[in-house]
């Protein structure tokens, strides 16, 4: 779990937006371990969690400009990644031809199981849900993320995000009794 002076990555942020380039090669150095992490946690990929890592790094450096809150850098840093990563995994699995319409024409057959109209009733309700699961507090959606599309275990979790295994649970719980209100599932589970 990582313990960052919240106090000092802020005067560092206010310095990196007022131009000082070795402000932020400091805040990436006290970071990039951390938001490494992460990214390899999620991707499952060290090749793509080096590609995270730069894609994140970029966008803080273009975006530095904007935080309101400089002692808050490490959350919007983990807010950046989060978004690079699961656009990462997105793309990924397009490129791969995963729930693609088009694909569905030529694997037609007899068994009920495999009937292109059935995988897009399934498609329409995986969009739904995803698009659920985005509406929802940030911690609430990574801990989602990473527990039912990622497979991690609530560990994993845990060090990914820099937090306890009870703060996890506690976003599991809230999280699946908001889907379940979004979704109109009642008590029923997610």
């Amino acid at each position: 779990m990582a313990d960052f002076n919240h106090a000092y990555i802020g005067r560092l942020v206010q310095k990196s937006q007022k131009g000082d380039s070795d402000a932020f090669a400091e805040l990436y150095a006290i970071t990039y371990q951390h938001t490494y992490n992460y990214a390899a946690h999620y991707l499952r990929d060290t090749n793509m969690a080096q590609d995270a890592l730069q894609e994140t790094y970029i966008l803080a450096l273009r975006n530095i400009s904007g935080i309101k809150e400089p002692a808050l850098f490490v959350a919007w840093l983990n807010q950046i990644c989060f978004r690079v990563c699961y656009d990462m995994k997105r793309k990924n699995r397009q490129e791969y031809g995963e729930n693609n319409p088009e694909l569905l024409e030529f694997v037609s057959d007899e068994y009920i199981d495999h009937n292109p109209e059935n995988r897009t009733e399934e498609a329409d309700e995986a969009s739904r849900l995803k698009d659920a699961v985005m509406s929802l507090p940030f911690n609430e959606q990574q801990v989602v993320v990473m527990r039912y599309y990622n497979d991690m275990k609530l560990e994993d979790i845990a060090s990914a995000l820099g937090c306890s295994r009870s703060s996890v649970k506690r976003y599991l719980i809230s999280a699946r009794e908001r889907l379940n209100e979004m979704l109109g599932k009642g008590d029923a589970d997610v």
